[in-house]
């Protein structure tokens, strides 16, 4: 199976951006409240994977000190809060991985896991393309710039849907297991 340059680039990129930025293998699970007085909830809330009414989104929250330069120090927190959303994102995808390997080998197929896991992989490198800002916040006291940014699930599955050299039942089983992994690992972070 071929792997465009172009994916092959963006897998490369968000590897990096996640290694540098983030060293746990599973969503971040806040433990407390930052209690930043003043703050949006999602500041003090920090990187999450949400089931509401807004959707199936995950959240990356990026935080930059100050650097002398505001443009630069916002361009840092964005960076670190899409490197937040490729970190959960990579996670999620690693029990996706799982989750169809354990399937498909229950139901006798001879998948490889290598080559599984590749697929998805690459697949969330693309999809981090959808990733937004959708705010921005200076603590007024340290000048602290926290950024957050969103990736929808509906965005990762109109993805897939254009991905053409995807082994077909690996395909099909995120088309109708994502949404259920999803809220799966959603709740176990709550």
């Amino acid at each position: 199976m071929k792997i465009s340059l172009a994916v092959a680039k963006l897998f490369a990129l968000a590897l990096l951006a996640a290694l540098i930025t983030a060293c746990s293998s599973g969503p971040t699970k806040v433990e407390s409240d930052l209690g930043i007085k003043g703050a949006p909830d999602w500041v003090n809330e920090g990187t999450n994977i949400l089931n509401n009414k807004d959707g199936r989104l995950f959240h990356g929250v990026g935080i930059a000190p100050p650097v002398g330069d505001m443009s630069l120090q916002k361009s840092m927190a964005d960076d670190r809060a899409r490197a937040e959303v490729a970190r959960v994102l990579s996670s999620y995808m690693d029990v996706v991985t799982n989750d169809y390997v354990a399937a498909a080998k229950s139901g006798g197929s001879g998948v490889s896991e290598e080559s599984v896991s590749r697929q998805i992989k690459s697949l969330s490198k693309v999809n981090l393309t959808g990733a937004m800002i959708i705010g921005s916040w200076r603590d007024p006291k340290t000048n602290t710039i926290y950024s957050i940014a969103e990736l929808d699930m509906k965005h990762v599955k109109q993805t897939l849907s254009g991905v053409q050299d995807m082994n077909a039942d690996l395909k099909l089983y995120i088309e109708t297991q994502a949404d259920n992994v999803f809220d799966r690992v959603a709740k176990e972070n709550k």
